[in-house]
């Protein structure tokens, strides 16, 4: 996989501000946040989208919902959408599995 913002992140190559870190994950505080509260929970493992994940990384992918839950609880944060793009026309501009999660602020649907 080519090397990402997101790799470059984890390997403190580029600033950014960290929200959650841990053995897997990465959280940052989204450089154009699209509510109040927009973390990015990264996995440190290398995996470009979601069409990109074996079986073997049910248990990392599952762990980053949990990530998101305890993160959004230190933020005081009890109501959020989380949400995974995949690939370019769903709005995925880093290729580097993330998942986004958002709060502060109503959301309707269909998003908008």
């Amino acid at each position: 996989m080519e090397e990402s913002i997101f790799s470059k992140i984890i390997a403190r190559k580029i600033p950014a501000k960290i929200a959650y870190e841990d053995d897997r994950y990465i959280a940052i505080h989204d450089i154009n946040p699209q509510a109040p509260v927009h973390v990015l929970i990264i996995t440190k493992k290398p995996i470009a989208t979601l069409n990109d994940l074996k079986a073997a990384d049910a248990e990392l992918v599952g762990g980053m919902f949990l990530a998101a839950a305890k993160l959004m609880k230190q933020l005081g944060q009890g109501e959020y959408r989380a949400v995974f793009n995949c690939g370019p026309s769903a709005g995925q501009s880093v290729f580097h599995l993330h998942l986004h999660v958002l709060a502060g602020r109503n959301f309707g649907w269909p998003p908008g």
